[in-house]
């Protein structure tokens, strides 16, 4: 059995394990990562990367259909057609160049990465396993980054049929009845997606509201456009089982059901990975499965630290980087802390829907007297000349001194204004700092800008 030596190792080159190594290696510490797949984790392997590939193709497709048909702007085309084996090829296309390309980082770096199975010994030893030979790695920091996996049903296991979002972004055919379990966000996007493409497609859902980590207000237009894409939603509707027609499903008044389904798309969830890496062997507090870590993401035990999705909610790609960046500055002895006030989220639905900070429920829930109000992109310039005036941006803020708390969007393309919302809200901008920063002319933000003017009584152009 080889032997080997360093400063810091890592578990898992995900989002957040190779971002900690790459920061890692330019501070200097000799670091190790180990992960069974290719660099990227499920993100950019089976996850955000590739799914997005897929919306947005399945986007192009739903406009050169609409095209085929009556088109008020004057544009006319032949019914598309897809192939959905070269689909996939581009798509793998992409996520292979963005491998190589964080291979590429890691080497300049001079992070060591290998592919193999880790298998922890102790706080400080990993056995990897490749190709059936064993090294054994000495460690004085181990850093765990082992991410998350999707949630099966115990009555329903995956097979051919009953998939997970990983099968369904490698699928090569169309299926041409898709049933969705989960109104999440992973479940919409894929389920939109899939519609687009021309899949008849169902969405069942046990709670009585699709997304329920948003408020009503920002699902309206989601659910909307669903219908219109021909999307059948059953809330309050629970799975069963499988049978030869497809779904058994049971409704809220304890009526059973069968749903037609070719394919059955499980999107109930994704839970930490902890098993098969050895982690039981180590005392480390948890909350729940999840790793319970500090403000410098330590774990209980000395020198081990945790993580991204392994670590709990929000199990968001840019929680991971932010955190593995952080991590490798507090053990070069940098003085950090994750301190963030704000984390946005994403949902690729169509339209889209970007939340960060507060909502105004959450807000009054913590007993904040608080004033929001919102701009209609129907009323943006913008919006109008790219045939998508569905939504509105919304701010919450402090009514005694109008800091903003929490600004939500649901709209075509406003997942691009992530990173406004969440700059103002960590700067800890108040109303008159969005309403007095000039917005460009005619752009999507200037419906921030319109929010923020109309919550303080003002707006110009409604």
């Amino acid at each position: 059995m080889a032997n080997e030596k360093c400063d810091l190792l890592i578990i898992g080159a995900g989002p957040g394990g190779y971002a900690a190594a790459i920061r890692a290696g330019q501070l200097g510490i000799d670091t190790i990562v180990i992960d069974r797949q290719p660099p990227g984790g499920t993100c950019l392997n089976v996850g955000c990367i590739p799914s997005k590939a897929l919306i947005h193709v399945a986007n192009d497709f739903e406009k050169a259909r609409h095209f085929a048909k009556d088109s008020v702007i004057g544009i006319s085309a032949s019914e598309p057609k897809i192939d959905l084996a070269k689909t996939v090829a581009w798509k793998d296309g992409i996520v292979k160049r963005l491998n190589q390309g964080v291979s590429g980082l890691m080497k300049k770096a001079k992070v060591r990465h290998i592919t193999g199975e880790a298998e922890i010994v102790d706080g400080k030893t990993v056995a990897v396993t490749t190709d059936g030979e064993q090294t054994r790695i000495v460690t004085k920091t181990l850093l765990i980054a082992t991410g998350s996996q999707p949630v099966a049903l115990p009555f329903l296991p995956f097979d051919e049929t009953v998939i997970s979002s990983t099968e369904a972004l490698s699928l090569t055919k169309l299926p041409k009845k898709l049933v969705v379990i989960g109104g999440g966000y992973i479940g919409l996007e894929m389920g939109t997606a899939f519609a687009k493409l021309g899949v008849q497609t169902k969405i069942v859902e046990a709670a009585g509201q699709l997304l329920p980590q948003y408020d009503a207000e920002l699902v309206a237009p989601v659910a909307k456009r669903l219908k219109a894409l021909g999307v059948t939603i059953h809330l309050n509707t629970k799975a069963t089982g499988a049978d030869k027609k497809g779904l058994a499903v049971q409704y809220e008044d304890g009526s059973a059901d069968s749903l037609p389904a070719d394919k059955i798309l499980v999107t109930v969830g994704r839970k930490p990975a902890v098993t098969g890496y050895g982690l039981d062997g180590l005392m480390l507090d948890r909350d729940g499965a999840f790793i319970r870590i500090n403000e410098q993401c330590a774990t209980s035990m000395r020198g081990v630290y945790a993580i991204g999705d392994v670590t709990g909610e929000p199990m968001l790609a840019h929680r991971a980087i932010a955190q593995g960046e952080m991590v490798a500055e507090h053990i070069s002895g940098i003085a950090r802390e994750w301190d963030k006030r704000v984390i946005p989220a994403i949902c690729f639905t169509d339209p889209e829907i970007v939340s960060a900070g507060l909502s105004p429920q959450e807000a009054t829930d913590q007993g904040i007297e608080i004033i929001t109000n919102s701009f209609p992109f129907l009323a943006n310039s913008r919006a109008m000349t790219m045939e998508d005036e569905s939504g509105f941006v919304r701010i919450v803020a402090r009514k005694d001194n109008h800091l903003v708390l929490g600004i939500q969007a649901v709209g075509g393309g406003v997942a691009e204004l992530s990173a406004s919302f969440g700059l103002a809200i960590e700067m800890g901008a108040r109303l008159e700092d969005i309403a007095g920063t000039i917005h460009a002319h005619p752009t999507q933000g200037e419906a921030f800008q319109e929010a923020a003017l109309r919550t303080l009584g003002h707006a110009l152009h409604i």
